[in-house]
């Protein structure tokens, strides 16, 4: 095996939190009483929590003395002036709409703009983005091009969309069923890969000839631009702010979970240049989250969020960060197990179809997996394929599942240490070297949209 070295963290910890590792039997009476269900497991009863980047970052001592500044006036607090004068430099868009997390952005932009029967064209959506199209009864449409489905090619932006078959699809269904089109940076359901430059440029440049505009699904926003920083010829010089302007500079507007790359736990937000639309979805805003110069966040929580924006600049956080997230990747594939490559910018996915090949889809080998890791070495990760993006046929009532099947190991932010890491390495090899003994499952219950939050398994 090749000898690696974790990246030296660029901060000190002040501050612990004590976690508890749990025995094998204690882990699989939670599983049953969870109905094999990661996500239904109490906190407290996972060692490594690798569920989610989103919300679980680590604030800094500047952010959390931001807290304590915090002017919870209704409206007009200073919190929701200094965020706005940040997010208005790095994304360079004329309002800033704050909500409580990303999908409630998503939510009240959809809200606005998409009816029943258009289509939005994404790289690829993610689980809550997808739902809210579908809510509004549009059809959500990934057009990302074909590097990005094979785990094994090396190219440096497979989360690019595919510009030919983006024009194809606006001839074929006609830019007037197209209230938008969207891109996902990075592309978290397709390996948290980025997405060049050019290739947003190109985009933007198809949506202007028909009228269409281009928004952004931003959460991950500085790590695209890292990686745009060191793959992208041309940019190799340029800071991540400059990178970060010239993105955002080729479309119309942004949704963004400032839970990912803010480096906070909870907030969101909406940016945009169009006046009118920013005064619908301001209403809309004022029906279900609250005045717009809070958007159901705490003064405080806009504090944290402005400040996180400006941190998350900063390249030696990024190149730790990245790093990171590439040292658990190389463990695991100097080892034999099977990785979705390159390793993306906040989390390591596993190719549950070769991790498990004697797992059929229908018996949902991601999902196995994760319940697998959980057994043996209570580390909590989640599956990104046949339970989280299968579909039925509507004719024949057959699942259509995605064409990855993946489990998503994703680092929270400052949180995790080289030994952690290492951790959930040996454990995941160890797992592999027993994969035969890992059973499928099928669905008990499940709901309509975004079943694997509620979803109740058993093994089979």
């Amino acid at each position: 095996m090749k000898h690696i070295k974790p990246p030296a963290e660029p901060f000190r910890i002040k501050m612990v939190e004590k976690i508890r590792p749990t025995t094998r039997r204690e882990r699989d009476i939670v599983l049953r009483e969870a109905g094999y269900n990661v996500f239904n497991i109490p906190a407290e009863k996972v060692y490594i929590d690798l569920l989610t980047d989103s919300g679980t970052s680590a604030m800094s001592d500047n952010q959390w003395s931001g807290l304590l500044i915090g002017d919870e006036s209704y409206a007009g607090a200073k919190n929701f002036f200094h965020l706005e004068s940040v997010v208005k430099n790095i994304f360079c868009f004329n309002h800033v709409i704050p909500t409580h997390q990303g999908r409630a952005a998503e939510r009240i932009l959809f809200e606005a703009l998409v009816k029943k029967g258009d289509f939005v064209p994404n790289n690829i959506h993610f689980d809550t983005t997808r739902a809210n199209v579908e809510i509004r009864g549009a059809q959500p449409v990934d057009l990302v091009i074909e590097e990005a489905y094979n785990p094994d090619s090396d190219y440096p932006f497979k989360g690019n969309m595919d510009i030919e078959r983006l024009k194809k699809f606006i001839d074929k269904k006609g830019p007037e069923r197209i209230p938008l089109v969207m891109i996902t940076i990075t592309n978290n359901s397709g390996g948290g890969q980025p997405v060049s430059v050019r290739n947003i440029k190109e985009v933007s440049q198809v949506c202007k000839q028909h009228g269409i505009p281009l928004f952004f699904d931003a959460c991950r926003f500085a790590e695209n631009a890292y990686f745009i920083k060191k793959r992208e010829k041309g940019y190799e010089h340029k800071t991540i702010l400059e990178i970060t302007q010239e993105i955002f500079s080729y479309g119309q507007g942004a949704t963004m979970s400032a839970k990912k790359d803010a480096l906070v736990n909870i907030g969101g937000f909406i940016a945009l240049d169009d006046d009118l639309l920013a005064e619908k979805l301001k209403n809309l805003l004022i029906l279900s989250e609250g005045f717009p110069t809070y958007g159901g966040l705490a003064g405080r929580d806009l504090e944290a969020i402005a400040r996180g924006l400006e941190e998350v600049l900063e390249e030696d956080y990024l190149e730790y960060r990245v790093n990171q997230v590439a040292y658990l990747g190389q463990l695991l594939d100097n080892a034999g197990v099977p990785i979705f490559k390159p390793v993306g910018g906040h989390a390591v996915y596993l190719l549950a179809d070769r991790f498990l090949p004697h797992i059929p889809r229908h018996q949902y080998p991601g999902w196995a997996l994760t319940v697998a890791l959980y057994r043996e070495a209570g580390i909590r990760a989640v599956e990104i394929g046949g339970v989280m993006f299968a579909h039925k046929d509507k004719k024949t009532g057959k699942e259509i599942f995605p064409q990855l099947e993946l489990v998503r190991l994703a680092i929270p932010r400052r949180v995790y240490t080289g030994a952690h890491l290492e951790y959930v390495a040996e454990a995941i090899i160890d797992l592999y070297k027993n994969r035969d003994k890992i059973r499928g499952l099928r669905i008990v219950r499940e709901s309509p949209h975004l079943r694997h939050f509620t979803v109740r398994m058993e093994e089979i």
